[in-house]
């Protein structure tokens, strides 16, 4: 396989290796992964986390694999594993099938397919942040949620490409950064991310998202999904839908960032969307690269989802690779996929 080369992500000399977001933004470390045990716990410990990012890095895993001489019948097994390590992440199971409809002819074929993934990623994510870029006014101050740029991706991402992009054009401001608890991917990443792109920004505990857009400094709110229904409803981090109440009451546009990828054709609506229940402990203190804090009693009960799901009527437009959609194109532009889908099957 050649070499390919992200933020988050790279396949090098046959070796994959991963940036351990958790060291983040203090150290950056990068770490080996060979094995499919070594990709799960890293999804599950959001290591590497982004519903493209995942998808793509458990393609470049099974491709490697192949490589090294796993039989057919390991590559699937291997694949059913990497499936069930991040369930709302639809992105995962696509390009899972993808590498699963060339397995059976043999190992150059998963190299070609899992290389084709990244490739387009990258090509994708600067289809969105053009479309998108071009939604916001002039001057924009724009709010995002957790981190949706080049380390959830293999490119430039999905809000975030948007906000670099037009940040590229001229055409923005300012970012208010979500801190996004109880995992701080806002205030850890993004943050991380507009230092290294020179945007300017501040962050904000993500309770005070409403007194920003009440006092008028969001002219947009830009998030990334992780899955979205075919009515429009869909899922990213939890915190969303908390945003999305608040900018329909204070008539601020709220646009959702996404590749084509994320959309579910056979998921009817966010009812049907799986949600990860994580740890107690992520709630209860925190941990890093400095150590771990507890600030919660032990015998107390928590409540963690890993995401929430916002209704599609919450939504002004959803921003793919493939266009700029409002509630009845998205809705007709999935329906109309999933016909094409059918008719060739």
């Amino acid at each position: 396989m050649k070499d390919l080369i992200s933020t988050a992500l790279r396949y090098r000399n046959h070796r994959l290796e991963l940036l351990d977001q958790h060291q983040l933004p203090d150290r950056e470390l990068w770490l080996h992964c060979d094995s499919v045990e070594a990709m799960v716990a890293m999804i599950r410990k959001l290591q590497i986390r982004g519903a493209p990012l995942i998808g793509i890095g458990a393609s470049l895993l099974l491709a490697h694999l192949a490589e090294q001489g796993l039989s057919e019948d390991q590559l699937r097994e291997a694949a059913a594993t990497l499936r069930e390590a991040r369930p709302t992440a639809v992105n995962l199971m696509n390009c899972l099938d993808r590498m699963l409809a060339v397995m059976d002819q043999g190992a150059d074929a998963l190299v070609a397919c899992a290389e084709n993934l990244f490739e387009e990623d990258v090509a994708l994510c600067q289809r969105m942040a053009e479309h998108g870029a071009a939604l916001l006014p002039e001057g924009a101050q724009v709010l995002t949620h957790c981190n949706t740029g080049s380390l959830a991706t293999a490119g430039a991402g999905t809000a975030i490409g948007v906000i670099a992009e037009a940040f590229r054009r001229g055409r923005l401001s300012h970012v208010w950064v979500d801190e996004t608890r109880p995992l701080l991917q806002g205030g850890r990443l993004t943050a991380w991310e507009m230092c290294r792109l020179g945007i300017p920004h501040q962050i904000q505990c993500d309770s005070m998202a409403a007194i920003l857009m009440r006092d008028g400094q969001v002219d947009a709110v830009l998030v990334g999904s992780d899955r979205i229904a075919a009515n429009g409803d869909f899922a990213n981090k939890v915190g969303t839908y908390n945003l999305a109440v608040n900018a329909h009451y204070h008539k601020i546009p709220f646009y959702v960032v996404a590749p084509w990828t994320t959309v579910d054709p056979h998921c009817p609506n966010g009812d049907a969307i799986p949600i990860e229940q994580r740890s107690a402990e992520e709630v209860k203190g925190v941990s890093g690269s400095f150590g771990e804090v507890r600030w919660s009693p032990l015998e107390s009960q928590v409540f963690n989802p890993a995401f929430d799901v916002t209704p599609a009527d919450l939504v002004t437009g959803w921003v793919l690779d493939t266009g700029v959609y409002d509630r009845d194109g998205i809705v007709a532009a999935i329906a109309a996929n999933n016909q094409r889908e059918f008719a060739t099957a």
